[in-house]
């Protein structure tokens, strides 16, 4: 019970990242490193921001992560993200060693933890990520849902 209440606590952070990509026209996604109880990378979507394919909120927080330990392992961490990871970002996870990640709901077109396939614990890759999934689910569905419904209306 406590791990849940836990992964919810964070997912929370997540969701408040998210609501800053909303803010600034970004899809509302957004994603927290958590390492020995505390957020060591924040990340919020910044793609339209930047013009960068790869400014999604896991990558932004990989980067802030790794740049705060001083190094690209992130062994003992997890990523909490309300929207399932797409190939890339799954990639990167792999590539730095997330030990685990808690995703707030699926993403049927590009989710690559379980959806469309599961590149987070493909036993060929030399990394396996535990993995969590439906953590506070309709808040982070309901999050995208009403983001694209406003984007359609206007």
């Amino acid at each position: 019970m406590r791990r849940e209440q836990e992964d919810q606590d964070w997912m929370l952070e997540a969701i408040a990242e998210a609501r800053k990509a909303e803010a600034i026209g970004e899809v509302p996604i957004g994603a927290v490193i958590v390492r020995d109880g505390q957020i060591i990378g924040r990340g919020h979507n910044l793609r339209e921001t930047t013009h960068d394919p790869t400014a999604h909120a896991e990558m932004v927080a990989i980067r802030q992560a790794c740049e705060a330990i001083g190094a690209w392992r992130l062994l003992d961490c997890t990523l909490y993200v309300t929207l399932e990871p797409c190939p890339m970002c799954a990639g990167a996870i792999v590539q730095s060693r997330v030990k685990r990640v808690v995703y707030g709901t699926t993403d049927p077109k590009a989710g690559c933890a379980g959806t469309l396939m599961n590149l987070l614990q493909e036993p060929r890759f030399n990394h396996e990520t535990e993995l969590t999934s439906d953590v506070l689910q309709s808040q982070c569905a309901m999050l995208l849902t009403q983001f694209f419904r406003r984007l359609r209306n206007r």
